[in-house]
């Protein structure tokens, strides 16, 4: 059953990649927003925790190699401003420091869709790599076949749905 799954995922990763190759990242560059965030850790993304981000924007440099994040974090009730630059090490992939290393890869996009996986070597040794995925978009409507990779990108991350922080509805 496994085998289907990483199978299904790594086509849909491939079609992704595919069309991700052909324009660039840099095309997608703008104002996303957080819709869905998970971890194999819920306290990283419980309120006051670190990867409980409200993206805000993103400027991928195909050129230069890289990504700048511009979020939100909630730290002791109030929200602070974030930026972090990621450098490009492969297709879609970057290496972004925030809260200790962080691998940060597209594993699809679209105009108005990105789904993404991140692996965070936590910076206190406590957690050892910490698995998380994200939805980001630009309109208030997700592609079905966002959800799709997200849900498989859950289960290849063994990520429980219940650790899954829906910002639509948490009013965050």
């Amino acid at each position: 059953m496994k085998v289907l799954v990483l199978s299904l995922l790594l086509g849909l990763v491939c079609d992704a990649q595919e069309a991700d190759d052909q324009k660039g990242l840099s095309q997608l560059s703008g104002k996303w927003r957080t819709v869905y965030i998970a971890s194999t850790i819920p306290d990283k993304i419980a309120e006051n925790g670190p990867f409980r981000a409200y993206l805000c924007y993103l400027v991928f440099d195909d050129e230069q190699g890289t990504v700048d994040f511009y979020f939100y974090v909630k730290l002791n009730g109030e929200w602070v401003a974030k930026h972090v630059t990621g450098k490009k090490t492969k297709n879609n992939t970057y290496v972004v420091e925030y809260e200790g290393e962080n691998k940060f890869e597209v594993i699809y996009a679209s105009d108005t869709v990105l789904v993404v996986s991140v692996v965070n070597k936590d910076k206190n040794k406590r957690c050892g790599e910490i698995q998380l995925a994200a939805i980001f978009v630009k309109v208030n409507d997700i592609e079905e076949k966002a959800l799709e990779i997200f849900k498989e990108l859950l289960k290849l991350k063994r990520i429980e749905e219940k650790y899954i922080v829906n910002f639509f509805e948490s009013g965050n």
